[in-house]
């Protein structure tokens, strides 16, 4: 019998809170086994560090405000100025320092950070010579979830 994903609404909250703690648990335990076939907690390798930097900084980008002050502004565009400075990937970080350089941190609003990340993470990307993202769609890949409910 497979198991189906727990219903809110079929299950009253404690069951359905427990349901939903034991997926995540056994999701959690199934991925860390899975990595590229490593050991669990490890340090990260330059590929694995890259993938999960680049979903940080979407994901903030994406609950950035529309709104933002002044100070909230200028917070953002030194975070990415000193996070450049810090990363552990030498090569990784003189090469956003350029980036920088040519291309300053857009931070006038959630939906202008959003684009400047896709752009940048794009041109790294070009010189990885992987594939790049359509940027009409960062909202639904870092906040909103799939217009098709895969993410619900």
């Amino acid at each position: 019998m497979s198991r189906e994903k727990p219903c809110r609404t079929c299950t009253d909250f404690r069951t359905w809170a427990k349901q939903q703690k034991e997926t995540y648990e056994k999701e959690v335990r199934d991925s860390q086994a899975s990595v590229n076939g490593t050991r669990e907690n490890c340090p990260l390798d330059k590929d694995e560090l890259g993938s999960k930097t680049w979903a940080f900084l979407h994901t903030m980008a994406a609950y950035y405000p529309d709104q933002p002050s002044n100070g909230q502004m200028n917070d953002m565009k030194n975070f990415f100025y000193t996070f450049s400075k810090f990363y552990p990937c030498h090569t990784c970080a003189e090469d956003m320092q350029e980036q920088l350089k040519h291309s300053p941190p857009a931070t006038s609003s959630q939906e202008e950070l959003s684009q400047w990340l896709c752009r940048l993470h794009n041109a790294v990307n070009k010189k990885l010579m992987k594939p790049e993202f359509d940027c009409k769609l960062v909202n639904q890949r870092w906040r909103d979830g799939w217009l098709d409910g895969s993410c619900d």
